[in-house]
């Protein structure tokens, strides 16, 4: 059975000890936040004393956690909130103060906006040599695209990665994916910099900067099929227009309807797929190995008037002991239905009574141990006196009627 590791038994959790102030706000830099909370970090965000977070307002499926928005919660839980005004003298004075104090600092302004308040790497530097500064963008510091909206669906648009999803065909439409797969890609490369400053200060004890963007993380995410379109002949890869799952997928790569549902198949030979199956009309076509990309269309035609015939569960039954790399294809309430999902233990609670609401956990395991934490996001300010109490900062003004 594994173990759970809640708040209390952070101590020994591998962050355990490190101070991390989040001036950011959406997801990119909140997420890369929320995993450093999960590891032990003290995260200690950092917003507005009117409003807070945009995010607090960003409601997804009309579900709110008293004012704030549930999708709030659920990427800002297990940090502290402290209110400060940066265009207000003395609660900026109290921002450098925590920041001298601090191991982390993460923001997603845009391009300019850190020079103008003074808190650009060069200031904060001066301030806390040791600091390790980690900052998002939405398409880097420089270029024409440097002050565009650095949004999710428009950078999926102009990365391209909206023309590899869906069915394709001369009128096919680009289709998006079905979550900010970019915002949560580059939370997770920030991390992946930050850790390794973290791990650079330990030996050299000096700090860094570590920048990340939307569209670069966009563009790292499809390596795999940009790499195969910069040597190639470099026109757009077109999509298949039978079960479409990869632009430089052979068949049977792709989703195929069954008679009561759906059914994934993934990489196998359509020779031996076809005997399994016994169809013969997808035989005479996988005769030729070398036409299972050119052909994939009829190929994969010819598999979907074949599957159709039967249940899913009957040709796993089939397929799988076979080892043919296939899945059911499952909806959400069928998911969380199903004992593999109960095994992950992959739900936690969070806040309680009126509050309480149910969120994913920590996908990562710390010596064999589940990281759980069941303390819900902050009200705007709730720690503001509490953390200037707790290190010393300059006594509160702006902000105290925020504690």
């Amino acid at each position: 059975m594994n173990e759970q590791l809640d708040s209390s038994g952070a101590a020994e959790l591998p962050l355990a000890g490190l101070r991390v102030l989040d001036f950011s706000q959406f997801l990119a830099g909140p997420s890369c936040a929320l995993r450093m909370a999960d590891l032990g970090a003290d995260v200690i965000k950092v917003e507005r004393p009117e409003g807070g977070d945009l995010c607090r307002q960003l409601v997804v499926a009309d579900q709110r956690v008293g004012d704030d928005s549930a999708l709030f919660h659920t990427i800002n839980r297990n940090k502290r909130s402290f209110a400060a005004d940066l265009k207000q003298p003395e609660d900026l004075a109290r921002i450098k103060e925590l920041i001298a104090k601090a191991d982390v600092m993460i923001h997603n302004f845009r391009p300019g906006v850190m020079e103008r308040i003074g808190l650009d790497y060069a200031a904060v530097q001066a301030l806390n040599p040791r600091i390790v500064y980690a900052a998002v963008t939405g398409y880097g510091e420089q270029g024409p695209w440097r002050d565009k909206p650095g949004q999710d669906l428009l950078v999926q648009s102009l990365s391209g990665l909206a023309w590899l999803t869906g069915t394709g065909g001369d009128d096919a439409p680009p289709v998006p994916a079905g979550v900010s797969l970019i915002d949560m890609m580059t939370g997770a490369h920030l991390l992946q910099g930050i850790l390794a400053l973290l791990l650079r200060r330990g030996v050299t004890g000096r700090g860094g900067r570590v920048d990340a963007s939307l569209l670069e993380s966009a563009m790292d995410l499809q390596f795999e099929p940009f790499t195969a379109f910069l040597n190639g002949d470099r026109r757009q890869p077109q999509r298949s227009t039978v079960n479409h799952a990869s632009v430089h997928g052979a068949a049977p790569y792709g989703i195929y309807r069954s008679a009561d549902g759906y059914l994934a198949v993934a990489m196998t030979p359509m020779d031996e797929l076809a005997r399994l199956i016994a169809c013969e009309p997808l035989a005479r076509l996988a005769a030729d190995r070398s036409g299972w990309y050119r052909e994939r269309d009829a190929l994969k035609r010819a598999l979907q008037d074949h599957l159709v015939t039967r249940t899913t569960a009957n040709w796993l039954a089939v397929l799988e002991p076979a080892g043919v790399w296939c899945a059911d294809v499952l909806t959400w309430p069928r998911l969380v239905a199903h004992p593999a999902f109960a095994a992950l233990e992959m739900v936690q609670p969070l806040g309680e009574g009126a509050a309480a609401m149910q969120t994913t956990r920590c996908p990562l395991r710390i010596d064999r141990q589940v990281l759980r934490n069941p303390r819900p996001a902050p009200a705007l300010g709730q720690h503001t006196q509490e953390i200037i109490e707790e290190l010393g900062l300059a006594p509160a003004t702006t902000a105290e009627s925020m504690a």
